[in-house]
């Protein structure tokens, strides 16, 4: 079979094109935040000014990539694009539900890892000096600008880039290549293990962005899973035993059962979901 050159060289370049606007949109401001809140702790720990700037620097992102300010004639491209549609509520919860589902399934899985490879620990700079309120505030501000801005760029803009292009399993596919494939903490963790972890986490908020036609859902899934693993999971890693030092105990198994019984309860929510899909493809922007 001859592959058809002109329609394969139009889809590969559609696929980076997608793949460079996602991760642009989604890791810039990521920087443009790990530089202000280093700066803020060195010079002024008292005083969390670095999370008022982030926070009103992340709105007007928000809404320019919703379709706000100039140039007038991208507002509407800009709009469909980072598809935050707002969806029935119902809907908005078995997604949720099923988002949630999926992401316990990860923390065993993550746990799992953590007795196999030692995982290096907390990915949070060093707050022992500040006031708890300051403390909060920056972990809360690292909790919401990556899902924020990976929803917005990944799922948002790329996934629907992708999906002009390519089936809805091949978008779902290399939507979460891409973001498998971007920075993440904790950092000096084994490159494919962490790969793998992050594609099947990409897929979870893939498969909730196709289900609904919206970012919201995975929004919400995203930033409630992140805060668990900054606050319970990642900073625990270092003092899990591994099982090179006397083999699986019953916390293992415990979490293999963990793994499987959530990654089951989440493809059956979402193939709740899936059900009534049809009825919200003409789902307004918004």
């Amino acid at each position: 079979m001859i592959t058809d050159s002109p329609a394969f060289l139009k889809r590969a370049l559609a696929a980076v094109v997608a793949a460079i606007t996602a991760l642009v949109i989604a890791i810039l401001p990521q920087g443009i935040w790990s530089a202000l809140i280093a700066v803020n702790l060195r010079t002024s720990p008292t005083i969390p000014w670095a999370v008022v700037v982030m926070a009103g620097l992340l709105i007007l992102y928000w809404q320019y990539l919703g379709g706000r300010f100039p140039t007038r004639r991208t507002s509407d491209a800009r709009l469909h694009h980072l598809r935050a549609r707002r969806v029935p509520l119902p809907v908005f919860a078995w997604a949720v539900l099923a988002g949630s589902f999926a992401v316990i399934a990860l923390i065993g899985l993550w746990i799992i890892l953590a007795q196999v490879i030692r995982m290096p620990g907390t990915v949070l700079p060093p707050m022992g000096n500040l006031a708890w309120p300051i403390a909060a505030a920056a972990i809360g501000m690292g909790a919401l600008i990556s899902p924020i801005c990976e929803q917005a760029g990944i799922w948002g803009y790329g996934q629907t880039m992708l999906r002009e292009e390519f089936t809805a399993s091949s978008a779902i596919a290399v939507s979460a290549l891409i973001f498998a494939v971007a920075p993440h903490p904790p950092f000096h963790v084994p490159l494919l293990p962490k790969i793998a972890f992050f594609f099947l986490a990409g897929v979870n908020f893939a498969v909730l962005a196709e289900l609904t036609n919206s970012i919201l859902p995975g929004l919400t899934v995203h930033i409630l899973g992140l805060l668990a693993f900054f606050t319970l999971i990642w900073p625990n890693d270092p003092g899990r035993r591994l099982l090179s030092d006397g083999g699986a105990d019953i916390w293992f198994y415990v979490h293999l059962a963990q793994v499987v019984a959530f990654a089951l309860l989440a493809i059956i929510v979402m193939f709740r979901l899936s059900e009534d899909r049809p009825s919200r493809t003409t789902t307004m922007d918004g």
